[in-house]
């Protein structure tokens, strides 16, 4: 076991694991999870449940209807095939492009709805890190629904991750190959007897369990005839394994000679002790810092290795270590988009954001869900923030900010007035805006100091360099008279979430 941390347990700490185990959260929430205690608080964490539906799916999405739609397709398309026998090459062309046209749109529109639907479910979720994990694996096992082209599988594949979050990770990758949005992102099921397609194979040991470096080419040609024969079924929403398809001759994988197929493969990959050492970095660097110690990434490998490959023993042992509450770790990590989005909502108790706001900072920010850039995933850290993003991600908390009166606006930080954020901002007519009666009570404002302490806890959850502290209380006293307004409070809060600060969890 890593060592772990003192008894201690503060706020800060608290704030810390909700931000990074979770999206974070209100003030409240923060408290509540300090109350239970440490080792209670990360118990909490693993062990919560929601209901599958608690957020309702799209009803697109509902298997039953959706194999409907499969075979209806099928059907649309074949009729298609055979009338334009009838017809002129251009005519048959014509129509084939309407019927796509057709259901590009129709995609692009379930794509967005999913998008949402997701959303809403990390923002409204009373199991966080199962969200969280969901999006550990999504990026993990990376698809884009540019390939997949079919959002219903997408969404499928999106509960699988979901189902296994913090289960055993040798379950999920088995059942990964059966997964027909990866099966179509890496041409599975166009591998067969004599025509074996090598994507799969390369990037399961590459990817997704052993890292670069650790298998050998030959590895790669016999596992990917293993990986032959493997088939979706539309009618049942299934992948079925088609053993005239099958690759059944001797195949050699890491040293060992059998009639292999996928599952056997697999097996053989969680032999190798590679595989523990490399999700464990893994989820090291996702949840920790990067470049792991060597030492701690043995430890937590043997946990693993020992738990049979189910992750909660491992995720445990890293929200209770030592390391994970260092100074070296805290306020260190840049958050990824999804984070800021959620996690921003959270700090502002923002139940219900402006129309179309999380689909346009997704687009603004980087990282578009159900979209990422290849099957690496997203690049994370440094990438995150580059002169564009960073002023778009100030200008999406200064739509979040505007106050609750409709006939104030908030205007860009430091009078940067750009086409994006009027863009942002003409989403903004139906948002009320934050609570600021909650979040900065009429006695607060009566003392910039403490106004100013209370909304650097709820932002920041700790000390910041009192440079920064100072400009705030600086902009606190410029505006208090009479009454400091909404409006004031707003831009207050804006200032503080357009700094570098803010950007770190």
């Amino acid at each position: 076991m890593i060592p772990q941390a003192a008894d201690s347990w503060t706020l800060r700490e608290a704030a810390h694991l909700l931000n990074r185990a979770a999206f974070g959260g209100s003030p409240d929430a923060i408290k509540a999870l300090h109350a239970l205690g440490r080792k209670a608080a990360v118990d909490s964490l693993l062990s919560a449940q929601e209901a599958s539906d608690s957020v309702l799916m799209p009803e697109w999405a509902n298997k039953d209807q959706a194999l409907v739609e499969l075979k209806s397709q099928r059907d649309n398309a074949r009729q298609m095939k055979m009338a334009s026998s009838d017809l002129s090459p251009e005519k048959a062309e014509k129509t084939r492009r309407e019927l796509f046209k057709e259901l590009r749109i129709q995609n692009q529109k379930r794509g967005t709805e999913a998008q949402s639907w997701w959303l809403d479910r990390m923002l409204q979720t009373k199991a966080p890190l199962r969200e969280k994990m969901t999006l550990f694996w999504h990026d993990h096992f990376a698809t884009s629904i540019q390939k997949v082209n079919q959002p219903i599988i997408m969404v499928w594949q999106n509960d699988l991750f979901r189902r296994h979050a913090t289960g055993s990770f040798k379950s999920l990758t088995h059942a990964v190959l059966l997964d027909p949005a990866m099966m179509r992102y890496l041409d599975t099921q166009d591998s067969q007897k004599g025509k074996p397609n090598e994507n799969f194979a390369r990037e399961i040991m590459e990817l997704f369990t052993l890292g670069e470096g650790h298998y050998t080419e030959n590895d790669i040609r016999e596992a990917a005839r293993a990986f032959t024969g493997y088939r979706f079924n539309p009618d049942t929403g299934s992948v079925m394994h088609v053993k005239r398809r099958w690759d059944e001759t001797p195949k050699t994988i890491f040293g060992k000679t059998g009639n292999f197929d996928g599952a056997d493969v697999i097996d053989l990959i969680f032999d190798q002790p590679q595989t523990a050492k490399f999700m464990a970095g893994k989820i090291w660097e996702f949840f920790v810092y990067e470049n792991p110690p060597p030492k701690a990434v043995d430890v937590l490998a043997d946990t693993l290795r020992s738990a049979n490959y189910e992750l909660a023993p491992l995720l445990r042992e890293i929200f209770l270590s030592k390391e994970f509450y260092s100074e070296t770790t805290m306020s260190t990590q840049i958050k990824c988009p999804i984070q800021f989005i959620i996690q921003l909502q959270k700090e502002l108790e923002i139940d219900q954001p402006p129309k179309g706001f999380a689909q346009n900072a997704q687009q603004q920010l980087g990282q578009v869900l159900f979209m990422p850039p290849n099957v690496a995933g997203w690049d994370w850290g440094k990438s995150w923030i580059n002169t564009n993003t960073l002023l778009a991600r100030y200008n999406l908390a200064g739509v979040l900010c505007r106050s609750t009166s409709k006939s104030e606006v908030m205007q860009p930080p430091r009078g940067k007035k750009t086409p994006r954020f009027a863009k942002m901002r003409s989403m903004a007519p139906e948002h009320s805006g934050p609570d600021y009666e909650k979040i900065a009570p009429a006695a607060l404002r009566e003392n910039p100091e403490k106004l100013v302490e209370s909304l650097v806890l709820r932002f920041f959850h700790g000390p910041l360099p009192a440079n920064a502290s100072a400009s705030f209380i600086e902009y606190a006293q410029s505006k208090k008279g009479t009454s400091f307004t909404d409006k004031q409070v707003a831009e207050l809060c804006h200032l503080m979430l357009s700094t570098p600060h803010y950007q770190l969890c």
